[in-house]
């Protein structure tokens, strides 16, 4: 690997780990939203809480939560692709 392409790539592993940044600050609007509507559902009496307005709140708790799996899976993959490219870099 010549000194161009090593430079290239150190400019890649840069935006990946700007990438990554961005993915934790998602993470952490996503879980604050998520707890906040938590919060508003427990909240409900719970007569509501099985009404219409509180199943689509459960279920957006539901579905916040996935994201932040997905988040997590996709900051998981990003850091093994800085990996792969650091150890071509190091060679």
């Amino acid at each position: 690997m010549n000194k161009e392409r090593r430079k290239e790539l150190e400019k890649a592993v840069s935006l990946l780990n700007g990438a990554q940044e961005n993915i934790e600050a998602a993470k952490e609007i996503v879980e604050s939203a998520k707890d906040e509507e938590q919060e508003a559902y427990d909240n409900l009496p719970e007569s509501m809480q099985y009404a219409g307005k509180g199943e689509t709140m459960e279920e957006n708790v539901g579905e916040l939560d996935d994201a932040l799996s997905e988040l997590d899976s996709i900051y998981d993959s990003v850091e093994e692709q800085i990996d792969a490219i650091q150890n071509v870099i190091d060679k």
